[in-house]
């Protein structure tokens, strides 16, 4: 069976923009508690097997992760992957879920679909009984088949094109990228941000294919006028000239860019070197841009992003002191997202009452059913909830690189 995107959650994005777990009945926001008891996002990446599982009375609860721990995308995965360990440690520590621990499998897909589904047989001759992942989209879809044909439990953190929760038992912490592309409209309309817009998009993503597409289509909504809108490949993502200069003799005011942090980076030193310095809009994938090895982040001021979490965030404070204490490295979006998946997992499985004892497929059904029926106050929105199509309920927030650091608009 297939599921749809509800018109709920594009309801919620035309509202707004400016607001942005266990089950609110009885906790409220997690706090993260740093300790000692982690391993570095080195260490994670090059631990690929079993962990060892924790020991409990109620036994525990096998929950595998699937992410890029290698190759370009790595900092989504390990970020990920350092989400989901701090989580588990925290809830273990506090005793569990109904008194059952967690156990976590981490497997490295580098960005690629079909290693990704061999990173979930891996898992599956583990003896997986839920997962987080993937992280990226087209491994994700991959997975998600997969994850279908075994009736599966399955929440991606970052997964956002829309394929990577159609199935029944896909859920998503992130926006679907339509959501994100009528968003990104909605809010350089309303904001006064451009008026002649450019966009540089890869058309060899179906992330990015598809945030463009809704973007355009909301464009036309918002009186913002499409001056430029010029493509790549991954076979040519490393000279931007040709769609720079388009946008520049348009006119551009705004360049919209739906793309990876990795690209984006490049964008902007060669827009540098040509003196074009539109406002350079992105969405979730360019989270991570400031952190790009041997990049000038002098050249990301001004730019601007949606993204539901910064780490500067009053909010965020306790898991950003405990994530840099643990890892080393200031947590991104996609640790949040990951962080808010585990908890999602713990309140849904109270509230199912499921037991380390059932299978897989029991545990899925049982899950697919609370996910509705919970409320969480996460790191990436309060009041988060999830409809049978496996979308979150919450609003997008947008943040503007300022002095180095992302400020929450």
């Amino acid at each position: 069976m297939r599921k749809f995107v509800g018109l709920g959650l594009a309801a919620a994005l035309a509202v707004s923009l400016t607001a942005c777990g266990g089950n609110s009945a009885d906790s409220g926001k997690q706090e993260a508690a740093g300790g000692n008891d982690t391993t570095t996002a080195a260490e994670a990446a090059d631990k690929k097997g079993d962990e060892a599982a924790p020991s409990a009375e109620g036994g525990s609860f096998k929950i595998g992760v699937i992410g890029p721990l290698t190759g370009p995308a790595a900092a989504y995965g390990i970020a990920v992957e350092n989400g989901v360990d701090l989580a588990v440690k925290e809830i273990n520590a506090a005793g569990g879920v109904n008194g059952a621990m967690l156990e976590v499998n981490s497997q490295d897909d580098e960005h690629d679909p079909e290693k990704s589904v061999n990173a979930y047989n891996t898992l599956k001759d583990w003896e997986m009984q839920m997962l987080v992942g993937a992280v990226t989209s087209k491994p994700c879809i991959a997975v998600a088949t997969e994850s279908a044909n075994d009736n599966l439990f399955q929440i991606t953190p970052s997964g956002s094109a829309v394929e990577c929760a159609a199935p029944e038992n896909v859920f998503r912490v992130c926006f679907a990228d339509p959501a994100q592309g009528t968003a990104s409209a909605q809010y350089i309309s309303e904001h006064k941000l451009g008026t002649k817009i450019a966009i540089i998009y890869d058309s060899s993503t179906e992330y990015s294919a598809g945030i463009r597409e809704s973007f355009v289509a909301e464009a036309a909504n918002q009186n913002l006028e499409i001056v430029a809108d010029e493509a790549f490949t991954a076979d040519t993502n490393t000279d931007f000239s040709v769609q720079l200069d388009k946008a520049k003799d348009a006119g551009a005011d705004l360049v919209f860019l739906p793309i990876y942090y990795q690209e984006a980076s490049v964008i902007l030193k060669q827009a540098s070197d040509k003196e074009f310095a539109p406002v350079f809009f992105g969405v979730d994938g360019m989270d991570g841009i400031l952190s790009v090895e041997n990049f000038d982040t002098s050249l990301a001021e001004g730019v601007m992003l949606l993204t539901p979490f910064s780490a500067t965030e009053e909010g965020s404070k306790a898991f950003t002191d405990a994530y840099v204490a643990a890892y080393g490295i200031e947590p991104n979006q996609f640790a949040a997202d990951a962080y808010d998946a585990v908890y999602a997992i713990k309140a849904a499985a109270e509230k199912a009452g499921i037991t380390p004892d059932m299978d897989a497929s029991a545990i899925c059904d049982a899950m697919k059913t609370a996910m509705t029926e919970i409320t969480i106050d996460g790191l990436t929105g309060d009041g988060m909830t999830w409809d049978a199509a496996g979308e979150t309920g919450k609003a997008p927030k947008a943040v503007k690189i300022v002095n180095g650091v992302y400020e929450m608009q």
